[in-house]
């Protein structure tokens, strides 16, 4: 390092009168004292490293004006104070896009959590009696009215559901689950792996695409626990395949006295098909055959909160709630709530069609979707920049989350570019702003898919467009 480095470096700001010129101003006079100081040394240390990087590559090394470093503390205390976790648009067409947070809640859902997360509440206090409560009790008898179950369990998520199931009725035991259903899913869960953690042991069965009941009959020994069948999510196998149903699982496992569990994963409390989709294993379905315990989340078809739902013979799920680990995958009030409320809605004709946005999205006639897709580009079309070119295609959506993965849903994309800007750059600028904007990029283009996108959003995508084009005017189409 030398000499004139080493002088340019001694004379970057010092932090106590970095602290007292920006105190001078009168700005962030309520912040820590402790943590403007780590700011102001993280600004003035990423000052040094960035001079001393010019250095060693033969560029200019120009000593930072004090404003700029004063400025760059602001920013970083904006930074701070701004939600990392906040609400974007979807406009990628997956409806249940397990990044994005999965399904949006019911408006009653969110209004039910306000009002019970925001005072006191009888979590796990029976009113009645006067006594301590079960905090399962508020959805107990909702759940079982609405799938047929004998009794019913909420956990923070289907992982979690399953791994508390399959070390309740499995630890140190075999399970059988055919080989076409050793799945792994986002966020890389794999079935293998959670019956790892939970003590069970897998016994495979069958080949990848077929796998037979005699295959299941010749595995049962001494040692097995559970005879398990596991929803395949986005994983499918086409051609020379063969599966065996519940059905034949329940009255092989009756025959030798051992359970089955059914991994609905998804899961799902209508009949999808009755809404022009493909048809979805629903949880009445599964226990109507007998399955002795049903797991699913609940921020998926469902379209409530993120939970994991184990539903099935009254004896099983009390030994499954007696588990010690119960508590430590427990849900929380605010989950409680929301799902509570999303149950109810599903108690009317009506309500879960036209109040639950997840099935509105995937069951909406394509003549709407694209109503609304004309309506939001006549919105971009009064934008003044010039540089903006929209135009209207026809593509497909996706369910997501693992659910209905062969259905391609019609939908109305709005294909945009923006004169200058490349498709990738375009999506970078539209997922950094304020509300960001998540798209998909496809045939060089960036498409907003309007299944996705309700028009309380539109507000928000044309400030977003305004924000990247500072002025001009949009292309008709």
């Amino acid at each position: 390092m030398d000499d004139q480095l080493k002088k340019i470096l001694r004379n970057l700001p010092k932090i106590d009168e970095l602290m007292q010129l920006i105190h001078q101003e009168g700005r962030m006079l309520s912040l820590r004292k402790d943590i403007l100081r780590d700011i102001c040394r993280g600004v003035v240390e990423k000052f040094r490293q960035d001079l001393i990087r010019h250095a060693e590559q033969n560029r200019p090394v120009v000593p930072p004006a004090l404003p700029s470093v004063v400025a760059r503390v602001r920013q970083a205390v904006d930074d701070l104070r701004r939600y990392r976790f906040r609400r974007v648009v979807n406009a990628t067409g997956v409806v249940l896009h397990t990044n994005l947070g999965r399904a949006p809640l019911w408006d009653k859902a969110l209004e039910h959590v306000i009002e019970t997360a925001g005072g006191y509440a009888n979590l796990e206090y029976d009113l009645n009696k006067g006594t301590r409560g079960q905090r399962y009790d508020h959805v107990r008898s909702l759940l079982c009215l609405l799938t047929g179950a004998g009794d019913a369990l909420v956990v923070n998520n289907n992982a979690a559901a399953v791994l508390l199931v399959l070390n309740t009725l499995a630890e140190g035991k075999e399970v059988i689950v055919s080989r076409g259903e050793l799945i792994e899913i986002g966020g890389e869960f794999r079935i293998p792996e959670i019956m790892q953690k939970s003590g069970a042991r897998l016994r495979e069965v069958g080949t990848t695409n077929r796998t037979r009941l005699s295959d299941y009959a010749r595995a049962i020994g001494n040692d097995t626990a559970l005879l398990m069948k596991v929803h395949t999510s986005n994983f499918r196998i086409i051609g020379f395949t063969e599966d065996t149903n519940c059905a034949a699982l329940v009255d092989l496992g009756g025959g030798y006295g051992l359970p089955v569990m059914n991994d609905l994963g998804s899961g799902c409390l209508i009949n999808l098909e009755s809404y022009g989709l493909r048809h979805e294993p629903t949880a009445q379905e599964a226990l109507s055959a007998g399955v002795d315990i049903v797991t699913f989340s609940g921020d998926k078809l469902l379209g409530g909160p993120q939970a994991g739902l184990i539903l099935g013979r009254k004896e099983l799920v009390e030994q499954i709630r007696s588990n010690p680990l119960n508590r430590a995958l427990r849900i929380d009030k605010m989950t409680l709530a929301a799902l509570e409320a999303t149950l109810i809605g599903y108690l009317d004709e009506g309500t879960v069609g036209e109040g639950f946005r997840v099935v509105r999205s995937l069951t909406e006639p394509l003549a709407d979707v694209r109503r609304r897709a004309r309506m939001l580009i006549k919105i971009l079309n009064k934008l003044p920049d010039t540089r903006w070119r929209l135009e209207m295609k026809d593509g497909f959506s996706m369910a997501g989350g693992g659910s209905l993965p062969d259905q391609q849903i019609p939908t109305s994309l709005i294909a945009v570019r923006y004169h200058g800007l490349t498709p990738d750059t375009l999506e970078e600028r539209l997922r950094k702003l304020e509300v960001p904007i998540i798209v998909r990029i496809a045939d060089d283009e960036v498409l907003l898919d309007l299944r996705t996108i309700v028009e309380n959003e539109f507000p928000w995508i044309r400030q977003g467009f305004e924000s990247i084009g500072k002025g001009g005017s949009a292309a008709r189409i």
